[in-house]
């Protein structure tokens, strides 16, 4: 009898009747509270509607009941992945599959697990796991082949692609996974075709949407790339959607007198590129509010526009609408000949330039140098050992200067013989506010040579020479088949031929640099 009324509450709750569910389950605890099926479905359920610690109560609560029941385990890996906990969430997936370790489900889900965890290697395996267990499972092909592709075992990515496809020709994930492949192997075309596909497919899977519209950026298609791109808020990590009482404005309606908070999304480095839209925004006679990541405060401060900078987080803010920072492009209908190209648009501190002026001194051509970004999946290509500078180190006059924080810092205690990179100290932007002394610093410089990180940002930010050491395929901004860029005029872009080939860019440097400054030093020649 109570095994029905279970069946019954189950019944409504997948029907979406989630207050009748959740009455019921209540109405079955409080004749057994002990019963684990209740409780194991009131975690789910309290899950399912943001109820987290009713939701924690009652898995503990099952668990205790039935300490060996997997199923519960892995929908509790689930709860706590969600809630941002993931070795707790790893705990509970491994439990689970000490229990049932032949588990289809469960050897699947783990590897989806390490793979949002970034760790590929790991995430095959538990895909190979499963496609022992069921080897038609186009999911887990596919699954696998993006894996695969992260550790850039590209031919093997394709073939487990190729697999899901053959079994399932209406996965259109797999078509959308196979695209993001072909468009790292410069088979643009290919790639588009297969975007297409997945979405003939379906026509709302998000994570092809967006791929297809960073692609149609990448190839200088703005006008149509934006549409696509604003796909990102709807895909699994959700970039760029954030809630607010005001309405989302998307360039429809006038905002002379309104209010309007314009929020950060990404890295540093999209936020010092996009907040140039702000000054753009600011002649539209709205009261602009810009939320940036704290750490920019202070930098983006100096931005030449009008506007207030707050706290996101701030909910006694009064607005009448709100955008996410790289929306501002859609809204503002920017292509590549109305972009807002106009530079400087931040601006160093003069008292942390005159002290670094002092502090550097005037002599030699002084060139600040970055080679690595983030420790993160998307560095993956884009940066390069420090080791490369070593062929500028080698010329007379030259000076390298390090710009470098973070990642990397310590390929400066390892230099190859010879090999000579100046310091700046440990107060050297040490403070909370971001890239305030690296600005400043690049003020002093002559050249700023620097991978794909916010120190590009920040230099193309402040009209300063640059030089960017770009990968094969690069990031959407950078473009292709072009030497310089549309979003900083004092840019110069050097591009791999061939992916990896740092020695040739680095080469044709070298090249430029003693042709651009032997007027200035004849010892350059």
């Amino acid at each position: 009898m109570l095994q029905q009324k279970v069946a019954e509450a189950y019944n409504l709750h997948q029907n979406g009747d989630l207050d009748a569910a959740k009455r019921s389950y209540e109405d079955i605890l409080q004749i057994d509270p002990h019963h684990v099926d209740t409780l194991h479905l009131l975690g789910l359920l309290s899950h399912q509607t943001g109820a987290w610690i009713d939701a924690e109560r009652f898995f503990h609560s099952a668990l205790i009941v039935k300490p060996d029941f997997s199923q519960i385990y892995g929908n509790y890996a689930i709860y706590l992945k969600d809630q941002k906990r993931p070795d707790e969430a790893l705990a509970s997936y491994l439990r689970a599959l000490d229990i049932t370790p032949g588990d289809l489900d469960l050897n699947f889900d783990v590897g989806v697990f390490f793979h949002d965890q970034d760790r590929f290697t790991e995430a095959v395996s538990y895909f190979d796991e499963a496609l022992k267990i069921r080897d038609d499972y186009a999911a887990a092909h596919s699954n696998r082949g993006a894996s695969l592709r992260e550790l850039h075992r590209y031919e093997e990515a394709n073939s487990s692609f190729e697999e899901a496809i053959k079994i399932d020709p209406s996965h259109a994930l797999a078509y959308s996974n196979r695209g993001y492949l072909l468009k790292n192997l410069s088979s643009f075309e290919k790639a588009l075709v297969n975007y297409d596909r997945a979405l003939q497919i379906d026509s709302d899977l998000a994570e092809a949407h967006w791929n297809k519209g960073v692609l149609l950026l990448l190839l200088g298609h703005f006008s149509s790339g934006w549409t696509y791109y604003e796909w990102r808020k709807k895909t699994t990590h959700k970039t760029g959607e954030r809630s607010f009482d005001a309405p989302l404005w998307l360039g429809d309606e006038n905002l002379s007198g309104k209010r309007i908070l314009i929020h950060w999304e990404q890295g540093l480095g999209d936020t010092i590129q996009f907040c140039r839209y702000i000054r753009s925004l600011s002649q539209s006679g709205a009261h602009i509010f810009f939320g940036p990541q704290a750490p920019l405060k202070a930098l983006l401060s100096s931005l030449d526009a009008n506007f207030q900078i707050v706290d996101i987080d701030d909910f006694s803010m009064e607005i009448d609408y709100h955008c996410p920072l790289l929306s501002l492009p859609f809204a503002c209908k920017s292509n590549l000949e109305t972009l807002p190209k106009q530079t400087p648009y931040l601006f160093a501190d003069p008292y942390l330039v005159q002290k670094w002026r002092s502090s550097l001194g005037s002599g030699g051509v002084k060139i600040g140098i970055c080679w690595q970004g983030s420790r993160s999946k998307g560095d993956f290509g884009r940066s390069f050992p420090l080791s490369h500078f070593n062929i500028f180190s080698q010329i007379p006059g030259i000076r390298l200067i390090s710009l470098h924080k973070g990642d990397g810092e310590s390929q400066l205690l390892d230099l190859p013989q010879g090999m000579t990179v100046e310091t700046l100290g440990d107060e050297f932007d040490s403070g909370p506010d971001a890239l305030l002394d690296s600005a400043a610093v690049m003020k002093c410089c002559d050249l700023i040579i620097t991978s794909d990180t916010a120190v590009a940002h920040l230099a193309g930010a402040l009209g300063v020479d640059t030089w960017l050491a770009l990968r094969l395929v690069p990031d959407w901004r950078w473009l292709l088949d072009r030497t310089d860029s549309p979003w900083y005029p004092t840019m110069c872009l050097f591009r791999q031929q061939a992916e990896g080939d740092w020695e040739s860019v680095f080469s044709e440097m070298k090249k430029e640099l003693l042709l651009k400054y032997s007027s200035l030093n004849p010892r350059l020649t």
